[in-house]
C-alpha cells in the first residue's frame, strides 16, 4: 500500500473545536460537586504542634475538614518513589498531608470540604495550625554546607550521589596540551501551564467504583496509585485526561496528593468531590526544575579536539525525592551531545533544600548538560582563537561511526548508545541558514554604527522514546468508522491527528474515517505516559502494528467472502478489493460485520453485500480458528534503547549598548527526529519548546528568600516573554531513520528548548566580548556584568 498521509502537513484535527471554546477540561466537569482547598504550610520549615479547625467548621457549608490524623491504611504512609535508582541512598517523599513537619512553604497541612470554593477558602482562614519554625535551607551551597538539615535524618543534605567514568578523565585533562576550568550555572524554572492541576472524582457506592477525571500526563499510573492506596482492585478504578491544558512535565508526577485525597474524601463522603489548582497553588505546591551550578575541567589539543572532561555537579532536588534522580542523571549523560570524548568522569550531587520539588520540566535535565558542554566548546574555540563551529564539528561522531556507544549508562537504566545521525550535514546546514561566514562582516559594520550584535551556535542530542511500553487498539465499526485507542494522555501535541495518520495509513482508510481517544483508561488501560518525547515513537509504533494487524484480518476475512487468494486482496480507502478488478471489493464496514457471526447473522446489509460470492447456505460464516470476534486489535510496542533525536540552534542578537536589552534578530534551527509523520505538528513544537527556552535563558526565574519564600509567585511577578519577545524560527528538518523501530521515527516534543540558553549566552558573549556564565540573564545582570569588567555600554 503506498502511503498517502505519513509526512504530510495535515492541519491539527483537534484545533477547531478547541478554538470554538468546545474543549471539556477538568473544572468544565462536576457542576454541582462539592468543592475543595487546601491549607497549606506558609513556612519552609517548621513542625506542626497542632490543627484547630474548630472556627473553620462553622462556617455555612463547609461538610468537613481532614488532617493526617484522619488518614488511614495505606493513605497515611508516605508517597511512593516513583523511580528508585541505587544511587538514590536517601530518598524521602511527601505524605498526602503532612503529619507533623512540614518541609517546603505550600505543603498541605489540612483538606477542606464545602458547597463551593469560596467557602471552602474562607474556612481555610479560620484553620489555626500552630508552627514551630526551623531554619530553612535555601539553595546549593546552603544545602551543600549542611549547616542546618532539610531531613535530620539524611547526612549533609544529600539525596544522591552518583559517578559515571569512560576512561581516565582526570588523567587525559592533566596530560593534555591545553586545559580550562569552568564554572557554570542555571536557575530555577518551572513549567507553568495555562492550566493548572485539578482533580475530579466521584465514587459510586452502587458498583463500587471510582470515577476520576485528571489534568495529568499519566492517567494510567494514576489510575494505580489511586487503586493501591485506597485498597481497590484497578477495575474499579478509572481515570480520564480529558482536555488538557499544557503539561510540560509538571503533571506527570503521580500521585499527587491531592489525586488521592479527593478520591478518598469522595468515598468517605459518598459525594463527588472536585479541587482545582489556583495559579499561587501552582508556584508554591506544584514542581520546578532547572537549578544546578557545574565545575568543569576540560583537556584538549591544539585542534580543539577534546581528550578529557570531568565535570562535577550540584542538583537542587528540593524537599523530596518522588521521582528519583532522573533529572541530573540526564544531565549528566546528555551532556556529551553529539561528541566523542575519549575520557569523561561526570559526578552529581543531588542535594534537599526547602523549597518546591524537582520534577522534570520540558528538556528534562538536557538544557543545563547542553549549556555547560556549548559553553565548553565556545571557551576552547575562544582559548584557541578557531572558529567555534570548527571546534564542534572536530568533535562530531561521524555518521559512519553509528551506532555510538557513549560508554554510559542513560536514564531508562540502559547503555547510552546513539542509534543514527548525521551531525557534520546537519551543522553545515544550519551555518549556510543563518549566515554564519558572513556574519563578522556584517558584525564590524553594524559596530561602526554603534550597534552590538553577536552570534551564537549550539547543538544537541536527545534521547527520546525511552520505554517500557506503549499500546495502541484499532477496532473497525459495521459504519466503516475506526476506534483507535491509546493509554497516552495528551496536553496538546496532536495526537488525535498523528495517530489518526498512523492508522490510516497502515490500515488503508481515509483519515477521516479515524477517531482517537487518549488518555482514558477505560479505553485502554495500561500505559506509561505522556513525557520524555516518547508519545508518536511508543504509541505511533504500537498504532501502527495494531492497525496492520486489523489489516491482515480484514484482508483474510474479504478473502472467504470473496472467494479470492488473500495475496491478491488490497486495501484501498477503506474498502478491500482485488487488485485490477476494483468491482470485486467488499467495505471494511462489512467486514467488521462478518468477523462477528452473531451481528452478521441480524443484518440484511452484509448478507446481501456478499450474496455475490457464493452460496447463501454459508451466510453465517463460522469463527475462524485462532480468531476473536470483532475486527480489531491491540498491540504494545516495547524498545530495546532509546532513539536519539539531535538538531543544532543559531542566533544572532542584539544588546542594546543603554539599557542592556537583548533583542533576538534571527533563529535558525536544523532538527533530526527522523521521518516526519506531520511536519506542521513537528515544527510547532520546536516553535514552542523555543518560545520556552527564550524564556528561560532570559526571563523566567524562581526567586527564593532566605526564609524559602517564593518571592515571585504569581504572572504579575513572574516574568515570561511575550509574543513581541519570542523570534520567528527559521526551521529545516533532516531525516536520519531509526534502525529501532517500524517506523524509524525519534521524538521532537522537547527539541525546541534543549539549547536555548546555550545558543543566546553565546551569541550575547559574541557580542559583548566578555564570558556569559549563568542563565538566565536579565538586562540588569548584563549591566553589571559590563560594569564589573569596565566594559561600560
Amino acid at each position: 500500500m503506498t502511503t498517502r498521509f505519513l509526512g504530510q502537513p495535515i492541519p491539527r484535527r483537534e484545533d477547531p473545536r478547541l478554538v470554538r471554546g468546545e474543549g471539556s477540561f477538568t473544572d468544565d466537569l462536576g457542576r454541582g460537586a462539592l468543592e475543595v482547598a487546601f491549607v497549606r504550610s506558609p513556612y519552609a520549615h517548621a513542625r506542626v504542634l497542632g490543627i484547630d479547625a474548630t472556627d473553620a467548621l462553622k462556617v455555612e457549608g463547609v461538610v468537613a475538614i481532614y488532617t493526617y490524623r484522619d488518614l488511614e491504611g495505606r493513605m497515611a504512609e508516605p508517597l511512593p518513589v516513583l523511580i528508585p535508582h541505587p544511587a538514590l541512598t536517601h530518598p524521602r517523599t511527601p505524605y498526602a498531608l503532612a503529619p507533623g513537619l512540614v518541609s517546603y512553604s505550600g505543603e498541605p497541612v489540612a483538606m477542606v470540604v464545602a458547597t463551593d470554593r469560596y467557602v471552602a477558602e474562607d474556612a481555610v482562614d479560620r484553620v489555626v495550625v500552630d508552627y514551630e519554625m526551623l531554619p530553612a535551607v535555601v539553595g546549593l551551597e546552603q544545602a551543600s554546607a549542611a549547616e542546618h538539615l532539610v531531613h535530620e535524618d539524611v547526612p549533609g543534605n544529600v539525596a544522591a550521589h552518583l559517578v559515571q567514568e569512560v576512561g581516565d578523565a582526570p588523567g587525559a585533562v592533566a596530560g593534555a596540551p591545553h586545559r580550562l576550568e569552568l564554572e557554570l550555572s542555571i536557575e530555577r524554572s518551572a513549567s507553568t501551564p495555562l492550566e493548572g492541576r485539578a482533580v475530579h472524582a466521584s465514587w459510586d457506592q452502587a458498583d463500587r467504583t471510582m470515577r476520576v477525571h485528571s489534568s495529568t500526563q499519566t492517567s494510567t499510573s494514576v489510575r494505580a496509585a489511586i487503586a493501591a492506596k485506597l485498597e481497590l482492585a484497578e477495575a474499579q478504578v478509572e481515570v480520564i485526561a480529558p482536555d488538557v491544558g499544557g503539561g510540560f512535565g509538571v503533571k506527570i508526577m503521580h500521585p499527587w496528593p491531592e489525586e488521592l485525597l479527593l478520591p478518598w474524601a469522595s468515598r468517605r463522603l459518598r459525594r463527588p468531590l472536585k479541587w482545582t489548582e489556583d495559579r499561587r497553588e501552582h508556584f508554591i505546591s506544584s514542581a520546578h526544575e532547572r537549578g544546578q551550578l557545574h565545575r568543569v575541567r576540560v583537556g584538549f589539543d591544539a585542534t580543539g579536539r577534546i581528550l578529557g572532561l570531568d565535570v562535577e555537579f550540584l542538583h537542587d532536588n528540593g524537599a523530596y525525592t518522588p521521582y528519583g534522580i532522573i533529572v541530573p542523571i540526564i544531565t549528566a549523560t546528555q551532556l556529551l551531545g553529539p561528541y566523542k570524548v575519549p575520557a569523561y568522569r561526570v559526578a552529581f550531587t543531588s542535594l534537599y533544600t526547602n523549597t518546591v520539588i524537582v520534577t522534570p520540566y520540558r528538556g528534562a535535565g538536557r538544557p543545563q548538560g547542553c549549556f555547560v558542554m556549548e559553553r565548553t566548546m565556545d571557551r576552547i574555540a575562544q582559548w584557541l582563537g578557531l572558529d567555534r563551529a570548527e571546534v564542534r564539528a572536530v568533535n562530531f561522531i561521524r555518521p559512519d561511526e553509528m551506532p555510538y556507544d557513549q560508554g554510559l549508562i542513560f536514564q531508562d537504566g540502559r547503555p547510552l548508545v546513539y542509534d543514527s545521525g548525521d551531525y557534520p550535514a546537519c551543522l553545515e546546514r544550519l551555518l549556510d541558514m543563518v549566515g554564519w561566514r558572513e556574519f563578522r562582516s556584517v558584525q564590524e559594520e553594524e559596530r561602526a554604527k554603534g550597534r552590538r550584535l553577536g552570534i551564537g551556535v549550539s547543538c544537541y542530542v536527545e534521547g527520546t522514546g525511552v520505554g517500557p511500553y506503549e499500546g495502541g487498539h484499532v477496532r473497525v465499526e459495521s459504519s466503516g468508522r475506526v476506534l483507535v485507542a491509546t493509554g497516552l494522555t495528551t496536553q496538546g501535541q496532536g495526537h488525535e491527528t498523528v495517530l489518526a495518520q498512523v492508522a490510516a495509513d497502515a490500515l488503508g482508510v481515509p483519515i477521516e474515517a479515524v477517531e482517537v481517544t487518549t488518555g482514558d483508561t477505560r479505553r485502554f488501560g495500561y500505559s506509561v505516559g505522556t513525557f520524555a518525547s516518547r508519545a508518536a515513537v511508543m504509541s505511533g509504533n504500537a498504532v501502527a502494528a495494531a492497525a496492520k494487524a486489523v489489516r491482515d484480518k480484514a484482508i483474510r476475512v474479504a478473502a472467504d467472502a470473496l472467494e479470492a487468494d488473500p495475496e491478491d486482496l488490497e486495501v484501498v480507502d477503506g474498502t478491500v478489493r482485488v487488485r485490477g478488478v476494483p468491482s470485486r471489493s467488499i467495505a471494511l464496514g462489512t467486514v467488521a460485520i462478518l468477523s462477528n457471526p452473531l451481528r452478521y447473522a441480524f443484518d440484511a446489509e452484509a448478507q446481501l453485500a456478499t450474496q455475490f460470492a457464493g452460496p447463501a447456505d454459508h451466510a453465517t460464516p463460522p469463527l475462524r480458528e485462532g480468531d476473536e470476534p470483532g475486527l480489531e486489535a491491540k498491540a504494545y510496542y516495547s524498545p530495546l534503547r532509546c532513539t536519539f533525536a539531535a538538531g543544532m540552534h543559531a542566533a544572532i542578537v542584539e544588546t542594546d549598548p543603554d539599557t542592556a536589552e537583548v533583542r533576538v534578530l534571527r533563529y535558525c534551527v536544523v532538527h533530526d527526529c527522523g521521518p516526519l509523520i506531520n511536519p506542521r505538528i513537528v515544527e510547532g513544537q520546536i516553535q514552542g519548546g523555543v518560545a520556552q527556552g527564550v524564556g528561560g535563558a532570559l526571563y523566567e526565574r524562581m526567586v527564593y528568600d532566605d526564609a524559602g519564600q517564593l518571592l515571585n509567585a504569581s504572572f504579575m511577578d513572574f516574568l515570561m516573554p511575550y509574543a513581541t519577545e519570542v523570534p520567528s524560527v527559521t526551521i529545516a528538518h533532516l531525516e536520519t531513520p531509526s534502525p529501532l523501530n517500524p517506523l524509524g521515527i525519534k521524538g521532537a516534543g522537547e527539541a525546541g528548548v534543549i539549547p536555548v540558553s546555550a545558543v543566546l549566552a553565546s551569541a550575547i558573549e559574541d557580542a559583548e566580548g566578555f564570558p556569559i556564565d549563568r542563565m538566565p540573564l536579565s538586562p540588569s545582570e548584563l549591566h553589571e556584568l559590563r560594569r564589573s569588567r569596565g566594559a561600560s555600554g
